[in-house]
């Protein structure tokens, strides 16, 4: 029984089952036991990989697509670029190498990392000790400074705690955790819920469908909108609405059960793209996309960069670097299954890899 489980199971024994989305909150950002607050959790000592940590090309090629958008918002003397949920630093540094061929973006740039966990905050900021820009750490978007805004949020929404209801034969119930046999187990709320978004009617008992919080990505919208810029959304998931219960666990690599090691494994969700956009509009904002992260990377001209690498390479670097491009573009692997969503200022117009 991990740490968290203990706290946990006290919760549920003192005041009841808890909803998913609080499980799910716990679980990754509790104080003392969240799994991102405790631990490093990329690479292959990790639970997963991330596309930054795959091919320094995927950080270079953001780097150059935030340099387009700045000069799209007329070269401004002075841009915040914000990064959601940075991992170890390794997107930003990649990109800050990158634009430092442009040296007055370069100059511009004020870095704003949005990160709650200690050990990810150190990493970062090794990482970055380098980067010739002012850096900065925040607990929230909230707590940004006010001004133009170029942004990245990869791998960041799909972590945001998600609410999931079940279709009984009298309606719709909030999904939670309870304690069935003393053993944390999903259960639903008594009392269904009237007039859920979504329902049609005809949907089968024993659907799920998930809603996600949506508050920071809300406020990045309403930022852009009203002082300018644009985001980049990166993350797996689904262009349309629908029902399924996409939440999952993962631990060393491999799927885990969601309520075995509560703390310990990554829990994460798809991304509903469209509920995304959804979000954006209402705050004022535009969007661009989805498209696929394979089309996306090969318009922003990976593979000539992917060749140009090469050219110095050795037998063994060239083929490390085939296989990150096929990792990164790959319909089979990350190419189809993850897809960026562009937030703008409506201002703005077509953006860089998203304009035919």
């Amino acid at each position: 029984m991990t740490p968290l489980e203990r706290e946990i199971r006290s919760m549920i024994e003192t005041d009841g089952p808890i909803p998913v989305d609080r499980y799910m909150e716990l679980c990754l950002a509790h104080p003392r036991h969240g799994y991102y607050v405790t631990r490093d959790p990329f690479g292959a000592r990790g639970d997963f990989v991330t596309a930054p940590e795959v091919s320094q090309m995927f950080g270079e090629l953001i780097g150059a697509w935030a340099a387009v958008v700045w000069q799209q918002m007329g070269a401004l003397e002075r841009v915040h670029l914000i990064e959601l949920g940075p991992g170890r630093g390794t997107l930003m540094a990649d990109a800050l190498r990158a634009v430092k061929a442009l040296p007055k973006f370069h100059a511009a740039v004020s870095v704003h990392l949005v990160e709650v966990s200690p050990v990810l905050r150190e990493m970062q900021e090794k990482a970055l000790a380098n980067a010739g820009v002012p850096v900065a750490w925040h607990q929230g978007i909230e707590e940004i400074p006010d001004g133009p805004t170029i942004a990245i949020a990869n791998e960041f929404v799909d972590a945001l705690p998600i609410s999931q209801f079940i279709k009984d034969r009298d309606g719709w119930h909030v999904r939670m955790v309870g304690l069935v046999d003393d053993k944390l187990a999903f259960v639903a709320a008594p009392d269904p819920m009237l007039g859920l978004v979504g329902e049609t009617g005809t949907t089968p008992v024993g659907t799920i469908l998930e809603r996600r919080y949506d508050r920071p990505i809300s406020l990045l919208s309403r930022r852009i909108a009203r002082q300018g810029g644009a985001a980049l959304i990166v993350d797996y998931g689904h262009a349309e609405s629908g029902f399924g219960d996409t939440l999952q666990a993962v631990r060393e690599h491999k799927f885990a059960g969601l309520l075995e090691h509560p703390g310990e494994a990554d829990l994460t969700a798809q991304v509903d793209f469209a509920a995304v956009a959804d979000w954006a509009q209402r705050q004022g904002a535009t969007t661009h996309g989805p498209l696929s992260q394979g089309e996306f990377l090969r318009r922003l001209g990976i593979e000539a960069r992917a060749a140009r690498l090469k050219a110095n390479a050795t037998e063994q670097q060239a083929a490390d670097i085939d296989a990150a491009l096929a990792r990164l573009t790959a319909p089979d692997q990350m190419g189809e299954l993850f897809k960026v969503l562009a937030i703008a200022d409506p201002k703005l117009g077509p953006l860089s890899g998203f304009d035919t």
